[in-house]
């Protein structure tokens, strides 16, 4: 049966030297989704990108995107697509609106749609005023607005976009994602790589790069739960616990682990945090003991990656987990 993804990749991979490169990479991303794409500098992000879009030709594995392979695309399937580079593309010695209207014109887009769309997309980054500015002479964060802004004025089905809110301040990033949830909302498809790892919770599968290989793909809160063996259950009682009761605790509520937090409280490492608090809640009160605060606690996502890369750099042969399909 043929696949319905928007990407589909497998055993993709590419190497320029001995440990450089990326290999077995396994894909499948589904129409309507924004799949977000983290790992260590020097992992294999950007390569992977360029493999998913026709840049470069891949060593090893197969590609289709949209259900053609990049490099039987016509111009017609290349229109489709948007793809945002790391390194600008656009010319330093144009002017903002010159630059957004030679990325236009590309795309063959009529006079009055162009200008419409122009407009649309500077106002969505907030660059209106800064229309006759040379790119050359705008800072570092406004030139990754006017790029992001030029590979969406083709209004394209599916996007490509590497590193977009690299270099931009966190008030901007968040209208970015804004705008990016809303194309995904509209049915846009969306791959994109981040240095920001916390940008994870904005996505709605997540694939994690560690050493060239493709190590978890899942969603949020599914890569919490990989990296920390389930779901986190924080407990804070009025007085410290000993050792003893720790051990009932783990027993009553059926932890995986439990860690001191602070002096009084205890973080429980647990299969659903929903069924295990009402279990802590019943031992506490059978063991006389006074519950100051109980909740789910959601890690945040440096720490997640952490958890999982050291996870993979510990085991010789990793394998993907929770791979799309």
């Amino acid at each position: 049966m043929e696949s319905s993804a928007a990407v589909r990749a497998r055993g993709l991979g590419k190497q320029f030297a001995p440990g450089v490169g990326v290999e077995g990479i396994e894909l499948e991303i589904e129409p309507g989704t924004i799949f977000g794409f983290i790992g260590p500098s020097g992992s294999g992000k950007t390569t992977t990108i360029r493999l998913l879009t026709g840049v470069t030709a891949p060593d090893t594995g197969e590609v289709t995107v949209m259900g053609k392979s990049p490099a039987a695309f016509s111009r017609e399937d290349r229109a489709r697509i948007g793809y945002m580079p790391q390194l600008s593309v656009l010319y330093d010695q144009l002017a903002i609106w010159q630059n957004m209207t030679f990325a236009a014109s590309i795309f063959g887009m009529p006079r009055g749609r162009r200008r419409r769309r122009i407009v649309e997309e500077l106002e969505a980054v907030e660059l209106t005023e800064a229309t006759h500015r040379k790119l050359g002479k705008a800072s570092g964060g406004m030139q990754r607005r006017v790029a992001l802004a030029a590979t969406l004025v083709h209004d394209p089905e599916l996007l490509f976009l590497d590193e977009p809110t690299a270099g931009i301040d966190p008030l901007l990033r968040r209208k970015i994602w804004d705008r990016l949830e809303s194309l995904r909302d509209q049915g846009r498809t969306i791959f994109v790589t981040t240095q920001y790892v916390g940008e994870a919770a904005h996505c709605d599968r997540v694939g994690v790069l560690a050493e060239g290989r493709l190590v978890a793909v899942d969603t949020p809160d599914g890569l919490r739960k990989l990296a920390y063996g389930g779901e986190v259950l924080d407990v804070v009682f009025t007085a410290p616990i000993g050792a003893d009761r720790r051990d009932q605790l783990v027993a009553a509520c059926q932890a995986i682990r439990i860690e001191n937090v602070g002096t009084t409280g205890v973080r429980l490492i647990v299969v659903d945090a929903g069924e295990a608090s009402p279990a802590v809640v019943d031992w506490a009160t059978a063991a006389d003991l006074t519950i100051q605060s109980i909740e789910p606690y959601l890690p945040p996502f440096d720490d997640v990656f952490v958890e999982i890369v050291t996870r993979v750099a510990s085991d010789e042969q990793p394998e993907p987990v929770g791979v799309a399909g």
